[in-house]
């Protein structure tokens, strides 16, 4: 079988790494020539929303997925239209707009920060009475890693705020001291079938995922049990076949839902090496129609990213049980180039490693 992928990042990457040993072949369409998927199957370059780029792609394929949400909503719907696509444009829809996102969160019942969207400097004054002084005004698209949010705390953030990002949507969300920030992954299958991964930790700095520990430190059966229910409310919702990801913070009584993500997801890169299968082969084995594999962790792990630039490789075979994973792609400042992941039989074993990593990464990182 041939699947196609609308993206070549590092996650249609990783898919294919994961889609080679099942006998599958994969094609990728992404607009630069230099996409560090080109390795791992055929490569078509040019923009998504070339009917005739997207029927070269398509000739031949028996379905297709993506790698990342900005897929454009029209690029969906002309593939949908022509091939089975997993997950759907309906999940693809709902997370590209922080709006839409926040506003099914609150339908469904699943506890969020207060929001309130912003389409005017009048309406942001507004919006502050609604949500608070201390507030994020992001951009209703196209954010990620950090980009496109701006802090408010005063009047005078917020003149700034708007200076930064008006003239496009908007949503002002109110900023939530949360214990931790976790997420959980979930696959769910083309007959229905559901797995959930254990909860995640995840650690961020200047926007960017750094670190991500699972299954995540202190975790009780409740709050699993809760980020269940929260994933199975979003997947029946959306009828979402695939991996998708729930970004969760930890507060007092309970979890808070942050964003989704309709795909493999960063803070799960840890399964490839310590879950008995990986969201990447769950990923294709849902989208498929096979059965999904064993989600159970083989010890306790964790995930450090390179972000810019990755340590050379002998460097890091003095980490005993480092198992690294680069991605081919220029090192760049801010840039996801690689991660590295660990598995130990516990936590008190585990982290010195991690510790250690993240010195060696801390001094070549940006």
């Amino acid at each position: 079988m041939r699947i196609g992928i609308l993206g070549g990042g590092q996650l249609g990457r990783m898919l294919a790494l994961a889609g080679i040993p099942l006998g599958l072949q994969f094609r990728f369409l992404d607009p630069e020539a230099s996409a560090c998927a080109a390795d791992a199957g055929e490569l078509i370059v040019g923009d998504y929303t070339d009917t005739a780029t997207l029927d070269r792609f398509l000739d031949g394929v028996d379905c297709v997925t993506y790698e990342f949400e900005n897929v454009p909503l029209v690029t969906a719907e002309y593939v949908s239209a022509r091939v089975p696509l997993y997950p759907s444009a309906r999940s693809l829809e709902v997370a590209q707009d922080r709006l839409e996102e926040k506003t099914r969160f609150q339908a469904l019942g699943i506890p969020t920060p207060r929001f309130a969207a912003v389409d005017s400097r009048s309406e942001l004054d507004e919006a502050l009475r609604i949500v608070g002084g201390s507030a994020i005004l992001k951009t209703r698209r196209l954010g990620y890693d950090g980009k496109g949010q701006a802090r408010i705390e005063s009047a005078e953030d917020a003149d700034t705020a708007w200076g930064q990002l008006g003239g496009q949507p908007l949503i002002l969300e109110e900023r939530i001291m949360f214990a931790r920030e976790l997420s959980i992954l979930v696959a769910r299958a083309r007959d229905n079938s559901i797995a959930f991964y254990p909860l995640t930790e995840n650690h961020h700095r200047d926007g960017i995922l750094r670190l991500s520990l699972a299954p995540a430190p202190g975790i009780t059966l409740d709050l699993q049990n809760l980020a269940t229910r929260i994933g199975h409310a979003l997947l029946r919702d959306l009828g979402h076949v695939g991996v998708l990801a729930v970004e969760l913070f930890q507060v007092p009584g309970g979890l808070m839902a942050n964003e989704i993500a309709p795909r493999v997801h960063n803070s799960g890169h840890w399964t490839i090496d310590g879950a008995v299968t990986s969201q990447f082969e769950n990923h294709l084995r849902a989208i498929l129609g096979l059965t999904l594999g064993d989600v159970s962790p083989i010890g306790r792990s964790a995930m450090l990213n390179f972000i810019g630039d990755a340590p050379d490789i002998s460097q890091l075979s003095g980490v005993p049980g480092a198992h690294v994973h680069l991605y081919r792609k220029d090192a760049r400042p801010g840039r996801k180039v690689g991660h590295v992941t660990l598995v130990g039989a516990d936590e008190a074993g585990l982290m010195p490693k991690v510790a250690a990593l993240q010195r060696m990464a801390d001094t070549i990182t940006s």
